[in-house]
């Protein structure tokens, strides 16, 4: 049986019309994951796998086996978001392709940022990159002619329940700025990850958010089907 992966189109048939859904793995139920994925999967749009290898992120999270597990199951893109050190940024990048990634983000931190993206574009993925809270946006402006998505975390790496920074919404302003600025015919999707509750996604949206990285407001939803509608209605 073949492995199940997204159309060679998928990226650019994304709705444009409404805020997407980018389904965070790391609040997925570990102990029952295929079961879960399956759960949340009538309802994504992208999948969002956390890699952390304990020093670039205070975490260890997602490696390549449990990757290629859950992409036996759906073929739904996934976006893999590597928080790693610059020393495994480029190894890493190539396992997870093999492991069936569809979209790699590599941080703006990394030193090999740009090594990176050239890397995972070669790989025929598409390219992503993140930005740490306290990195000033502007230093994402010289990746933007090489990325498809630029993501903003709104709160500190790697470390689960945290309140929205302040500076959020207006750091997400100048991202779009920026990236419809470099945009040049492409497509760009700006997003936001982290401190994503309900009365958050209204001001991200507003301020420029494409899609939001769902964590327990997915799934730790009572009504699945009308957390989503409300989130596609934003």
């Amino acid at each position: 049986m073949s492995t199940p992966r997204p159309a060679a189109n998928w990226f650019d048939a994304l709705p444009a019309n409404r805020l997407l859904a980018e389904i965070s793995m790391w609040s997925a139920d570990l102990g029952r994951l295929e079961d879960d994925t399956l759960r949340i999967d009538p309802y994504t749009d992208i999948y969002h796998v956390d890699v952390a290898d304990g020093h670039f992120a205070p975490a260890m999270l997602y490696f390549p086996d449990l990757m290629a597990r859950l992409r036996k199951v759906t073929a739904k893109p996934f976006h893999v978001h590597l928080m790693t050190a610059d020393t495994v940024l480029i190894e890493q990048i190539t396992q997870f392709a093999e492991a069936g990634a569809d979209l790699i983000s590599v941080h703006v931190e990394n030193g090999n940022a740009l090594q990176g993206l050239k890397a995972i574009r070669a790989l025929g993925l598409k390219t992503g990159a993140v930005l740490k809270v306290d990195t000033p946006v502007a230093e994402a402006e010289a990746l933007l002619p090489h990325l498809d998505m630029l993501t903003l975390l709104g709160t500190r790496i790697g470390v689960k329940g945290q309140g929205l920074d302040d500076t959020a919404t207006a750091r997400l302003k100048e991202a779009r700025a920026l990236a419809a600025k470099h945009a040049n015919g492409r497509r760009i999707i700006v997003a936001a990850d982290g401190g994503i509750r309900e009365h958050t996604v209204p001001l991200l949206r507003a301020a420029g958010a494409e899609t939001i990285v769902m964590g327990s407001l997915a799934f730790g939803a009572t009504d699945l089907a009308a957390r989503m509608a409300w989130v596609h209605a934003q």
